[in-house]
């Protein structure tokens, strides 16, 4: 399912640059107007700081006419009795507009007025001069235009012109960066929605880029080739499974078919015998499925400390067809499930039972901080690239280490599941003669 553009990756990233473009945009603008106004401010006050000046020489000169053009928006002369002796065209004729003047100890004072009738309610760059004169101080105002916060509507429309086009630039690069970066993801998930049951050796493809996205590919192609691994195993295991259930049944309805042909003539005790071996025989093996269920679902068992040579005194005190040595070393103990670790023992005693030749040898050990028990039999052996398919399930090798009709196929992947559980490892390592079997478990010291 394709999502929605406005909640995709792309839109939402592309979205989020734009809104901070926007507002680095605005910052900027801000920051940029309040510099310009104010340097447009001091030079205007210069400016009208300049023209006062001048004003000021033609009074010290007596050369001040009655009306006087200076280029400002206004500018007035008030003598020492508060008259206006001077002024713009633009004021003459008006009352006094300003009747601040400089402090006592200085000659200039400069500040702003708004609402003025007289300047169309515009905001003005007052300069307030003292001329000292014999009869007292005369004051010159000269008025020059302030400006707005936004300098001018020139600068207003560019300024947001130029963020418009900043922001658009914006979600244009972006939405192209993260569409070009993304295309392997688009790419990654077409192919997996391709990926079926029926499907699984399809890979996903590794873009070139040494980035998360290639380490994604890689990681999802090695969960992939997981995947195909455990379901060919699972299906290797139902066709086994399957097999190994359908021969005793198979063998049970032909001695059934062979009876009833000639039921007078039969031996019913005998076909019964015969009915209850393959009864035992799919017993077994629906017995140890369950066991492999439990195994794989990771089912507690319940833990106690356990001595390995007791253990294996016990479970070989039962009298068995080879004869089964032991060399157990007393207080070697182990915290397990007993009745697992039983199950694991009599699983590879019942394999050695079935290849051995005459004799069974079973070891118990102290190697560091780790309890071994191992099993040898003196039969034909196992070859060193065979030794880890004997522990999958339903595995059969050559007639002379296959499994006979005693066996399930099940138990040494039982025996290798319970020594997992209890945080141990199962072998087959090197012998001179047979299979050598070794458990190792961690010990409980003291």
């Amino acid at each position: 399912m394709i999502a929605r553009p406005g909640r995709s990756i792309r839109a939402r990233l592309a979205l989020l640059a734009s809104v901070a473009m926007t507002l680095l945009c605005v910052a900027a603008a801000a920051l940029l107007l309040w510099v310009t106004r104010t340097t447009i401010v001091d030079i205007r006050t210069r400016e009208v700081i300049s023209t006062a000046l001048r004003v000021v020489y033609l009074i010290k000169d007596h050369d001040l006419p009655r009306v006087i053009s200076v280029g400002l928006d206004g500018l007035q002369v008030v003598d020492a009795s508060g008259q206006v002796v001077s002024s713009t065209p633009n004021l003459a004729g008006s009352p006094r507009l300003i009747h601040t003047v400089p402090e006592d100890d200085k000659a200039t004072r400069i500040g702003t007025v708004c609402d003025r009738p007289e300047f169309a309610g515009d905001c003005q760059i007052v300069v307030s001069f003292r001329v000292y004169e014999p009869e007292g101080d005369w004051v010159v105002y000269a008025f020059g235009p302030l400006p707005p916060w936004y300098v001018s509507p020139a600068a207003i429309m560019f300024l947001i012109l130029f963020t418009v086009v900043l922001v658009a630039l914006t979600w244009f690069g972006v939405s192209r960066v993260v569409a070009g970066t993304l295309a392997p993801v688009q790419v990654i998930t077409e192919r997996l929605a391709a990926i079926t049951g029926g499907d699984g050796s399809l890979r996903l493809p590794v873009p070139d880029s040494a980035d998360e996205i290639r380490a994604l590919a890689e990681t999802a192609n090695q969960t992939l080739e997981r995947l195909e691994s455990a379901l060919e195993q699972q299906r290797r295991f139902a066709s086994d499974a399957s097999h190994d259930l359908r021969s005793p049944i198979t063998a049970m309805r032909t001695e059934l078919e062979m009876a009833m042909l000639a039921p007078e003539e039969t031996d019913w005790r005998e076909t019964g015998t015969k009915l209850l071996a393959g009864l035992d025989r799919l017993q077994n093996i629906v017995t140890d499925l369950l066991m492999l269920a439990r195994l794989d679902a990771g089912e507690p068992g319940a833990l106690e400390p356990v001595d390995l040579g007791e253990l294996v005194a016990g479970e070989t005190a039962t009298p068995r067809s080879k004869q089964v040595v032991t060399s157990l070393e007393p207080g070697v103990v182990v915290t397990g499930d007993r009745h697992r670790l039983a199950r694991l023992l009599t699983n590879l005693l019942d394999n050695a039972e079935r290849h051995a030749e005459s004799t069974i040898t079973v070891t118990v050990r102290a190697q560091g901080p780790q309890a071994v028990l191992e099993v040898l039999d003196d039969g034909a052996g196992i070859a060193p690239e065979h030794r880890e398919r004997v522990f999958q399930r339903f595995m059969r090798l050559d007639a002379a280490r296959s499994r006979d009709a005693g066996g399930t196929g099940l138990g040494l992947p039982i025996a290798r599941e319970i020594a997992g559980t209890h945080h141990g490892t199962l072998r087959i390592e090197g012998s001179e003669t047979g299979a050598r079997f070794v458990l190792r478990l961690p010990r409980v010291s003291g």
